[in-house]
């Protein structure tokens, strides 16, 4: 069965929803702030991510954006957020639901089971375009059946960079998903030589600079 993390402070709410999906037969970590989701995403790797929004440490949207730009797990956000604008952010932050607070437990593992028989029949945790491919969930690529070195900055960007195969992403696209979380200064090299230094690691030339707009991925990606 799936592996999931819990992110919520709410002690009582946290222990609900755990024993509930472990029921199910789940296998589940609960962390009560941000710090500690961070420490278990570290030790392995989740199919599905539930998020609170507000937490004592930090922001859950911050957080669910992480998860989305570096890891393959799908997200929920659980939260007591209900206006129409905060739906709309978690949608464009990345999540794949949005659950408002208070909720019917049934209806959450309702909700799990169906993004969970989405993956099994898309087989979405694997990208491959010819030799190469893309272990989302260990977050690791292999060329050939070898594995291929690369930097978490480099498997972040040829990550975003086949998910959005066949369409042109401008360096600021980059730069927003891939560094702008760390408030990290930039120069207008970094993206140009990080996409020179992944084309080489790779020996691809899927990648491809389209003047004056940005760049492309331009080999068909396939989900398994």
């Amino acid at each position: 069965m799936a592996h999931i993390l819990i992110l919520e402070d709410d002690a009582s709410l946290n222990r609900g929803i755990s024993l509930t999906l472990s029921r199910e037969g789940y296998t589940v970590d609960a962390a009560g702030n941000i710090a500690e989701a961070e420490a278990f995403l570290k030790q392995g790797s989740y199919e599905l991510v539930l998020c609170d929004i507000t937490l004592p440490d930090g922001s859950g949207l911050e957080f669910g954006q992480k998860v989305r730009q570096t890891t393959g797990s799908y997200l929920i956000y659980l939260t007591a957020l209900d206006a129409e604008t905060d739906i709309v952010t978690g949608y464009e932050s990345g999540a794949d639901d949005y659950i408002t607070k208070p909720f019917s437990l049934m209806v959450l593992v309702s909700k799990v089971a169906a993004l969970l028989r989405r993956m099994e029949e898309t087989g979405g945790d694997r990208l491959c375009c010819g030799e190469i491919e893309f272990f989302r969930k260990e977050m690791n690529v292999k060329k050939a059946g070898q594995p291929v070195a690369l930097s978490k900055r480099e498997l972040q960007l040829l990550l975003y960079l086949m998910e959005h195969a066949g369409r042109v992403v401008t360096k600021e696209n980059i730069m927003e998903h891939i560094w702008e979380q760390d408030g990290q200064f930039l120069d207008e090299n970094t993206v140009p030589v990080n996409i020179s230094r992944l084309k080489n690691k790779l020996g691809t030339e899927a990648i491809v600079n389209v003047r004056g707009l940005g760049y492309l991925w331009t080999g068909n990606v396939e989900r398994r």
